[in-house]
Formats: structure tokens, sequence, C-alpha cells
């Protein structure tokens, strides 16, 4: 028995269905005033980065901040970006203020978006009195936009991913 199926109607407006019973998933909490908006994403880029930025200031070499890698050692040696500190979130208390300038900003990173590492160092530099900031995608993200990395073994690239990041070097995703 052959059986076509037939898709829903798409509605023909871009502006979001809102019904009295089923209001948009999105909309079913509206979005916060301007200013109210403005100041929670002001305060989401105080704490966080991404790679492509840390890659460019890194670039500059004088980037104004300290790069700190959180995970283990066995990690480290996988790969790690070039230039950063290596600082396991556990040794954050015992090392941090022989290793770090108090004065310079700290930005942390681990394994990835699934890894909360990064945060539990930030939190923990933070309490220790350093200002600090979080690089979303971790070393993950690093490698996946194609950025070199270090090894136990020299330094390595790998080809962007072209869900991550622009596959041709002169290209710019416009971020």
């Amino acid at each position: 028995m052959n059986q076509q199926l037939s898709a829903a109607p798409r509605p023909t407006s871009s502006a979001p269905a809102i019904t009295g019973d089923s209001p948009s998933a999105v909309l079913a909490v509206p979005p916060a005033p301007p200013a109210g908006a403005a100041a929670l994403l002001r305060a989401a880029l105080a704490r966080h980065t991404d790679v492509s930025d840390v890659a460019a200031d890194l670039a500059t070499g004088t980037p104004g901040f300290t790069l700190v890698d959180s995970r283990s050692t066995a990690a480290w040696d996988q790969g790690h970006v070039p230039g950063a500190v290596h600082l396991p979130t556990a040794s954050v208390p015992a090392l941090a203020g022989r290793l770090l300038d108090p004065a310079r900003p700290v930005v942390t990173y681990c394994w990835g978006p699934g890894c909360d590492g990064a945060t539990r160092a930030a939190l923990a530099l933070a309490e220790q009195g350093f200002r600090v900031k979080e690089m979303l995608g971790g070393f993950e993200y690093w490698v996946r936009e194609g950025f070199p990395y270090d090894t136990a073994d020299g330094p390595r690239t790998s080809a962007p991913d072209p869900l991550t990041a622009p596959v041709r070097a002169a290209d710019d995703c416009g971020c």
C-alpha cells in the first residue's frame, strides 16, 4: 500500500502566531524591555567571549588578558591553545596567586560547551579577586574553527568545520 503524507501548510507571514490558547513557544514569555535586555546582554558579554575573538587578540601578541586552560594534564597534552597557561580547576586555589597577575583579566576555557570546568575555574578565580571571562566553546570550538593548537607531540591544525566557522580563511562570519 502506497500512502502519501501531506505536510501541514506553512504560514505565509513571518510574524509570530500568537493565539489565545496556544501562544508562540518563543513568545510565551515576552521579550524583556529594551533597556533590561541591553543590561542582561551587556552582563553576558562581560562574562563571556568566543574563540574567534580570543584568537584575534592572541594574534596581536599583546592580548591584554591571560588565557587559562582549566583541564587536566592529560587533556592539556592532547591539545591546548598556544600561549595558554595550564591551571587545572582543582589547582586554582593553591596556584592562581603564583601563576597569574591579579591586575590582568583572565579568560578560562575547558573542553567545550558540555563542560563546566571553565565556569568552575572562573568562579574560583573571581572568588580570589581576579577579573574573569569564559571562552565559549572551549578547546573543542578552538579546534573546530581551524585555529592552531599545541599537543605533547607538537603543533597541529585542523580544517575548519563548516558548521562552526567560514571554511575559507578570507571569509568572515560577520559576527
